[in-house]
Formats: structure tokens, C-alpha cells, sequence
């Protein structure tokens, strides 16, 4: 009897002993692991993952999601009849078998067709049969897509020159689709575009929205100054990065009243992302986001 009285005693004991332990509280290791991963840049997958699937198409922006990135980076254009589509260049050959299609029609611009030709085209067989009969999406199925995936979005607004009047048609899209409540707003989109009228015009129209100018050629400091005052951010193609450079954004106090942010494009080697993030940048487009993200842990 006694020894199963003492038995009892210990395992009471123990029982007491283990609901007495505090909780787990994160070691020095996890604490630095998670201010480092809070600091480090955020990876986009431009045009979705263009590496790996057709680039601007629902199967890159699913490549993506499947590789673990959530935030993905598109292009926007405008055919003749009002769709918003998403296609990068200025014409169609490159990306899309229009030559076949509509042969005596193939040099001309994204808008000059309609919605309906378009979605005649193969926008998927130039990069492997596997992709045939990949269609070019809409903004308003990009959109569900995203959501769907619970992905994020960087939406440049392509050569608004030869779209005039498509800021408004881009913000109408956004906004039947929800994409300008606060959630959408505070955590999951920036506009953006080479095209610093345009820029202006989302800034002015949505001045709550996160925008972005991007340029090809390291800006000026009055260049700079210039851009903060209705932009976010100013992306430039990463070779023309450096540390002064970012140092130099930072300095700066963007549209919001926080500091001025550059995410450089298009970043597809794990060297060029570890130098990038060394700079101090707040983020990169890859076609490639899993590799520039293995780069940096």
C-alpha cells in the first residue's frame, strides 16, 4: 500500500511540477530568425512567376502561389473596346500566336483589338506545350484569382499614353471587385507605372492607395523629391542600385508621410538578391521569386 501511495505522491508531484513550468518563451535564435525575416526584402514574382509559366496568365500567377509568394507583379493595358487586359508589351507577337491568327494585323498595338479577339489567342504555347490554349486574362479575373490564392498585387498600368483615361477604368475594376476596401488598400496593392502622369492621377483620384513610380535610369535627388510627393516608392531596375541609393530614398518621406520605399526589378539570380538585400532595399521582382527567396533565407 505504501509504495502505491508514493507512486501516487510522485506522479501528483510531477503533474504539479508541469503545470507550474512558464510557457516556452522565444530563445535569442528565434527572436533574431524573426527580426530577421520582419527586415527582410519583400520577394514579388513578376508577372507572376514568368520564369516558370507564361508570363501575366492565371497559370504564372497559381506558379507563384504554389512556390509560396505572395505578392505577384502584372502589367495592364486596354483593348479597343474598354476590357482591361493584362499584357506586357506593345503589341502581341511575342507573347501570343497573333501572327497565325490575325496575320495582317500582328504589328499592331494591344489596343487596337477587342476583348473578344483577344481571348481567340494562345497566350501560352510559346513557352512549352504544356501551356496550349492559356488565354489572356482580364483585370476582373486576375483579381478573383488573387483572392482566391490570397495573394497580393504590384499593378503597373503599361504605356498610359496610349491608354488615355485608363486610371479611372483601373480604380472602377478595383473597386467592383473589392479591392478598395481597407484590407485591400492597407496590406495588398500598389499601382504603379513608368508613366508618372498616371501615377499622379491614381494619387489624386485614390490619394489612400500605395503608389509607385518606376524608372529605368537612377532619378536625380530633385527627381526623388519630385516623385515622394505622390509616390510610395521608386523602382528602378536593380543594376542601377546601389547602398547611397537606397540610403538616399530612405531619406526621403513618400506620399504617406513614411519613409520612401524602392523595390528594384527584375532580380533572377541568388547573388543579385543577397547584393540587393544588402543595400537595404524593401523589396524585389523575380521572375524567379523562389530562387531569390531560398537567397535570402
Amino acid at each position: 500500500m505504501r509504495s502505491r501511495t508514493a507512486a501516487a505522491t510522485a506522479v501528483a508531484l510531477s503533474t504539479a511540477a508541469f503545470l507550474l513550468v512558464p510557457a516556452a518563451v522565444p530563445t535569442a535564435t528565434a527572436t533574431a530568425a524573426a527580426a530577421a525575416a520582419e527586415n527582410r526584402p519583400r520577394i514579388s514574382g513578376h508577372r507572376g512567376a514568368a520564369g516558370y509559366a507564361p508570363e501575366n496568365t492565371l497559370p504564372s500567377f497559381d506558379k507563384a502561389d504554389a512556390l509560396g509568394i505572395d505578392w505577384v507583379e502584372t502589367d495592364v493595358q486596354r483593348t479597343r473596346d474598354g476590357e482591361l487586359v493584362l499584357l506586357h508589351d506593345r503589341d502581341l507577337r511575342r507573347t501570343t500566336n497573333v501572327e497565325s491568327v490575325f496575320p495582317s494585323r500582328a504589328d499592331r498595338p494591344v489596343g487596337d483589338f477587342t476583348a473578344a479577339e483577344l481571348a481567340r489567342l494562345d497566350a501560352g504555347s510559346w513557352m512549352g506545350a504544356r501551356f496550349a490554349g492559356t488565354r489572356i486574362p482580364t483585370l476582373g479575373q486576375t483579381l478573383d484569382r488573387l483572392d482566391r490564392n490570397g495573394q497580393s498585387l504590384l499593378l503597373e498600368i503599361k504605356q498610359p499614353d496610349l491608354h488615355p483615361g485608363i486610371e479611372g477604368d483601373i480604380l472602377d475594376v478595383l473597386a467592383r471587385k473589392g479591392w478598395l476596401d481597407g484590407s485591400h488598400v492597407d496590406h495588398r496593392l500598389t499601382v504603379m507605372s513608368f508613366g508618372t502622369n498616371a501615377v499622379r492621377t491614381i494619387h489624386r483620384k485614390r490619394p489612400e492607395l500605395k503608389t509607385s513610380v518606376l524608372v529605368t535610369a537612377r532619378p536625380s535627388a530633385s527627381a526623388l523629391r519630385g516623385y515622394a510627393a505622390y509616390a510610395d516608392q521608386v523602382n528602378p531596375d536593380y543594376r542601377q542600385v546601389s547602398g547611397d541609393f537606397v540610403a538616399a530614398v530612405h531619406a526621403l518621406k513618400g506620399a504617406h508621410g513614411k519613409p520612401l520605399e524602392t523595390v528594384p526589378w527584375v532580380v533572377n539570380t541568388a547573388s543579385a538578391a543577397r547584393e540587393v538585400a544588402g543595400w537595404g532595399a524593401d523589396g524585389m521582382t523575380s521572375d524567379l521569386p523562389d530562387v531569390a527567396a531560398r537567397a535570402l533565407g
